[in-house]
């Protein structure tokens, strides 16, 4: 089983959401990005949000998103894994990151948005709990599952649901940041 170490958080300036996923997948690892999975639908919603196409190079959309108020990260710092898959995942050896020093200096944070069950599950289980004064009372948000595994639900009916999660925490980053993009 091989030991699978997460990437460091994207994080603009401010953000207003957190989305988390799990762990990176094979892909990502090998690619060296979040979401490299060709079939991950990830970026694709993540331009309905930030007007940066799916196609355009990681760097623009990575810096696209951080620009709109999504940071990204994952629950686990570390875990064992054969694969990609989240099932596989050997709960004896999970690691998660620090999210109480990511919270302490993210202060403009209003949302974390779980980008599917595992990654709810694992944040409820191994973070939430130790989770402190305002960090513990930010509001959380469980997504469908951006991975390829998950087909049951269209691209739109993803796209429909994380938008209308996600828009209304980064419009009231307008109100902080007027060079934040249009979310209409």
């Amino acid at each position: 089983m091989s030991r699978v170490i997460a990437f460091a958080p994207l994080l603009g300036r401010a953000p207003r959401v957190l989305v988390l996923g799990s762990l990176p997948s094979v892909a990502s690892l090998a690619a060296n990005q979040y979401y490299a999975h060709p079939r991950n639908t990830f970026w694709r919603i993540m331009g309905e949000l930030t007007g940066c196409p799916a196609g355009a190079a990681y760097a623009e959309r990575s810096l696209a998103a951080q620009r709109a108020g999504i940071a990204i990260w994952d629950v686990l710092a570390a875990a064992s894994r054969p694969g990609s898959l989240d099932s596989a995942i050997d709960r004896r050896t999970v690691i998660t990151n620090d999210f109480a020093a990511l919270l302490r200096h993210r202060s403009t944070l209003a949302l974390i948005a779980c980008n599917g069950q595992t990654a709810a599950q694992l944040f409820d289980r191994h973070v939430q709990p130790s989770l402190r004064g305002r960090a513990a009372t930010l509001a959380r948000v469980t997504l469908p599952s951006t991975s390829p595994a998950n087909a049951s639900l269209s691209l739109d009916a993803k796209a429909a649901l994380w938008c209308a999660a996600l828009r209304p925490a980064l419009r009231a980053a307008l109100i902080v940041s007027p060079a934040a993009p249009d979310l209409r």
